[in-house]
């Protein structure tokens, strides 16, 4: 990957943006670019690898000559077992092994620059708030996992009511966003829950969103064009998937 210049971390705030930008790059090449990432992981070439960008953009490359790299590198030869196994397998696999190279970019920021344990704490915390590539590729982004899973399995299953819902489902807990739980010991960064994703985008940061009342997925209110004075008004909300379907089985 010779001349293109990474830039310099020294806050947990732009490690993350930088993570960010790469994934937002991986994800492009393994969805809505997925046929040119194909195309361009040819067999008959040498190693290849798949870099994502800060700047969110992506590129199939052979790895930097120099040894040690200035950065970790992603997995080599992708491109030898692209014809070897079934598509959808192949992208799941580049999107594993991308999803283990950018933690490892992350923390090689976060040592370079002396981050202490806090800081390591906290950036990993931002990080997994995010659903993983595989998760998303695979289509699992929205199941829990471990500890969350644990935690809420014993409220979910008894009373039959989705974690982040409340029985009383009101208006005004489909426009907020989705809770998290806390940890029962009270240590909230401990046990820190994801809560739900975007149904639209697949990320989690927002100020409002608003639940489907067909599917159940959250939504930005940004991504599903509604705002907060809209939501108001709607009693029963449906996403524009919902809306289709309804409409085609008309």
């Amino acid at each position: 990957m010779e001349g293109i210049q990474n830039p310099i971390h020294r806050t947990v705030e732009e490690v993350f943006s930088d993570f960010k930008g790469r994934r937002a790059g991986l994800l492009k090449a393994l969805t809505t670019d997925g046929q040119k990432f194909f195309l361009q992981c040819d067999p008959e070439k040498e190693n290849l690898c798949l870099y994502g960008l800060p700047n969110e953009t992506w590129e199939v490359n052979l790895p930097v000559d120099e040894v040690p790299p200035e950065l970790p590198e992603p997995a080599l030869g992708i491109n030898f077992a692209r014809d070897g196994m079934p598509e959808k397998d192949w992208i799941t696999l580049v999107a594993v092994h991308s999803d283990s190279w950018l933690i490892s970019v992350a923390f090689y920021f976060g040592a370079r620059f002396g981050f202490g344990k806090n800081e390591r704490k906290r950036l990993f915390q931002m990080i997994n708030e995010l659903p993983t590539i595989f998760e998303l590729i695979t289509g699992n982004a929205k199941q829990s996992k471990d500890q969350s899973a644990n935690h809420n399995s014993s409220r979910s299953k008894s009373s039959g009511v989705k974690p982040r819902q409340s029985e009383s489902h009101t208006k005004a807990s489909k426009m907020s966003p989705p809770p998290r739980e806390d940890d029962e010991s009270g240590e909230d960064e401990e046990d820190d829950e994801q809560g739900a994703v975007c149904g639209a985008c697949g990320d989690n940061y927002d100020d409002f969103w608003i639940c489907c009342d067909a599917c159940e997925k959250w939504f930005h209110g940004k991504c599903v064009k509604i705002t907060p004075a809209k939501a108001e008004h709607i009693k029963h909300y449906k996403c524009p998937t919902c809306s289709t379907n309804k409409k085609m089985r008309a």
